[in-house]
C-alpha cells in the first residue's frame, strides 16, 4: 500500500496546516482536496486517483458522511469512517448506539414539536438545554432558565427551522459551565482537558476556546473512552463529557475535531500522533 491521503476538507485550518507540515517526518504525502469539487458518483472517480485514504475533515457532517460513503463504494479506506460520520452527525443516533450498548449519556427528550416541547418541559428540570439533532461547535445551542421564556424560544424553532432543522434535544443543564474533551486517535487517549465556560457565555464547548486545563488520564475516563471507541470503531475523535455524581456521562463526539486548544492545554503532540496512525493504518 502507498502513502498518499487527502485531506478532505473545504478550508485549511491550523490543524490541516500542521497535519501537512508533520506528514514528510512519518514518511506520508499528505494534500489537500477541496470537499466541494470531488464530484463523486463514478466508481472510479478522477478526483480520488493515487489516494490511499482519504483523512475527512469536512466542517459539515453531512458533506463528511456522503463523501466518506461514496469514496468507501470505491474502495478507499476513510478516517474516520462512513457509518463513524453518520453516527457522529445525528445527536440522536449517536445516543441511542451508545445507550444500548450501556455507554453513558445526557437524559433527553427528543423534540419535534411543540406538543413534545410541551412534554420535556413537564419532565425534565429547568434550566434545560435545547439543542438541534444536526449540527456542531455550540451553534444553535439555547439555555432555558425559566417556563416564562421558554415557549418564545421555541417560536424561533418552529418558524425559522425547516424539515430537519427543526429536530432537537432537550436536556437537562448538567455542566455548571465546564465540559470534558478527550481527543482519541485509533483506540488511545491522545489527550484530555477541561473547559470552563468564560465571561457571559454559557457554554463550555471547546470549539469556542474558553478557559482550559489538562487532565490526568484516569481509569474511568479511559474505561468510557474505550466504550465508545469499541461502538463506533477506531478513528478520531473528540469525545465531549460532562461529570455528574453517578460519574461521566456522553455529551457528543466529533467526526473531526480541531485540536489546537486542547494541544495547547495539554503539550500532547496530536499531529505527531494522528500521523503515527496514518503509518499503522497504511503499513
Amino acid at each position: 500500500m502507498g502513502n498518499k491521503i487527502a485531506i478532505v476538507a473545504d478550508r485549511i485550518s491550523w490543524e490541516e496546516r500542521q497535519l501537512i507540515h508533520k506528514a514528510p517526518y512519518f514518511g506520508l504525502d499528505i494534500e489537500w482536496v477541496n470537499d466541494e469539487s470531488l464530484c463523486l458518483g463514478d466508481p472510479q472517480a478522477q478526483t480520488l486517483n493515487g489516494f490511499d485514504v482519504l483523512l475527512v475533515r469536512s466542517r459539515s457532517y453531512t458533506r463528511g458522511g456522503l463523501l466518506a460513503t461514496q469514496a468507501e463504494a470505491s474502495g478507499i479506506r476513510t478516517l474516520n469512517p462512513a457509518a463513524a460520520i453518520q453516527a457522529c452527525e445525528n445527536k440522536l443516533t449517536l445516543r441511542t448506539v451508545l445507550s444500548k450498548a450501556r455507554v453513558p449519556v445526557t437524559q433527553f427528550r427528543l423534540v419535534l414539536s411543540r406538543q413534545d416541547f410541551d412534554k420535556a418541559l413537564e419532565e425534565l428540570p429547568l434550566p434545560l438545554v435545547l439543542k438541534p439533532v444536526f449540527g456542531g461547535m455550540g451553534k444553535r445551542v439555547t439555555l432555558i432558565r425559566d417556563a416564562d421564556t421558554a415557549h418564545s424560544v421555541y417560536d424561533y424553532v418552529e418558524d425559522l427551522g425547516h424539515g430537519f432543522e427543526q429536530a432537537c434535544l432537550a436536556e437537562p443543564f448538567l455542566d455548571g459551565g465546564t465540559s470534558i474533551r478527550c481527543f482519541v486517535v485509533g483506540r488511545e487517549l491522545v489527550a484530555a482537558a477541561e473547559f470552563e465556560s468564560a465571561g457571559s457565555d454559557w457554554r463550555s464547548n471547546a470549539a469556542l476556546g474558553n478557559r482550559n486545563r489538562a487532565l490526568d488520564h484516569d481509569p474511568e475516563l479511559l474505561k468510557i473512552v474505550d466504550s465508545v471507541v469499541n461502538e463506533l470503531g477506531e478513528g478520531i475523535y473528540g469525545i465531549d463529557l460532562f461529570t455528574t455524581p453517578e460519574g461521566y456521562v456522553v455529551n457528543e463526539v466529533n467526526h473531526a475535531p480541531a485540536f489546537r486548544t486542547i494541544a495547547q492545554a495539554t503539550g500532547a503532540d496530536i499531529p505527531s500522533a494522528i500521523s503515527r496512525y496514518l503509518q499503522e493504518i497504511l503499513a
